[in-house]
């Protein structure tokens, strides 16, 4: 659907289901449940396919911040959460189709995973974000341009795939609640293939200027989709979300539809 009705509802049940602890599993939740469940051998090193989650998150307390961090995360206005105002009055990067960042990208929807060689790429449904992880073993910049998504390189450590990335873009947030993170920050996720039809992921979060220790998220359980699963075209678009936006901000204005008032008669028969 794309009317503007349809989006905005469709954001506030998102909203509801992430930011409550009921919904909020780690794995297994999301679209349609998941009935299917493949059995039998299976590459530990090859991740291909559609992963789905259930609404994954951090999932653990934010470290203490430091006094920048907390400076950062005070300015923050979510549109979720315990915090949350609409997004016409906050600044929410969502609120304005802004790139999310990783690794909240990784919090929405499924992804999927393709491996060539040198490279897993991952597809996530949310705005079809495509993001390299590069495997060949090549250095990554020692000073690099900060990017939305970072810099990355995986190798495996037996079978589990650990990445590391930094370069972030301090512009994003770490995750809707709207916890920051710094230019510095790196970031390593260890995915490891529990059976053919799981997948486990942590994340770790070290950002000395923002937290005080570093942040490792519990442990995330992806759930691997039929081979006929299609992704969903997601996206989010700046001119419907800006109509939102100044309806929210101007309830009178000329966003609302007038109900002209038929004139009143005189006279009677």
């Amino acid at each position: 659907m794309r009317t503007r009705a349809i989006s905005f509802f469709a954001v506030l049940v998102a909203a509801l289901i992430v930011a409550s602890p009921a919904f909020a599993q780690r794995g297994g939740g999301g679209r349609g449940g998941n009935n299917y469940t493949p059995t039998g051998p299976f590459d530990p090193h090859d991740l291909s396919g559609v992963w789905r989650g259930g609404n994954e998150y951090m999932g653990t307390a934010a470290p203490p911040m430091t006094a920048w961090g907390k400076a950062q995360f005070d300015a923050n206005k979510p549109s979720y959460g315990p915090r949350a105002v609409p997004p016409a009055i906050g600044n929410d990067p969502l609120g304005h189709c802004d790139p999310q960042g990783y690794p909240r990208v990784f919090f929405y929807g499924v992804r999927e995973f393709f491996q060539v060689p040198g490279r897993v790429l991952q597809v996530f449904e949310w705005n079809r974000v495509f993001r390299e992880i590069w495997t060949d073993g090549s250095a990554l910049p020692e000073d690099p341009d900060p990017k939305w998504l970072g810099w990355s390189a995986g190798k495996w450590d037996g079978d589990t795939l650990v990445v590391n990335s930094f370069g972030f873009d301090d512009r994003t947030w770490l995750d809707h609640f709207g916890n920051p993170h710094s230019d510095e920050m790196k970031l390593e996720e260890r995915y490891h293939r529990l059976d053919k039809g799981t997948l486990e992921v942590t994340l770790k979060i070290d950002d000395p200027k923002t937290y005080t220790k570093p942040w490792v998220s519990s442990k995330m359980i992806l759930k691997l989709q039929p081979p006929d699963f299609k992704i969903r075209e997601e996206f989010c678009v700046p001119s419907e979300e800006e109509d939102l936006n100044k309806g929210v901000r101007d309830p009178a204005g000329k966003n609302v539809p007038v109900i002209p008032v038929p004139p009143k008669q005189t006279g009677s028969k």
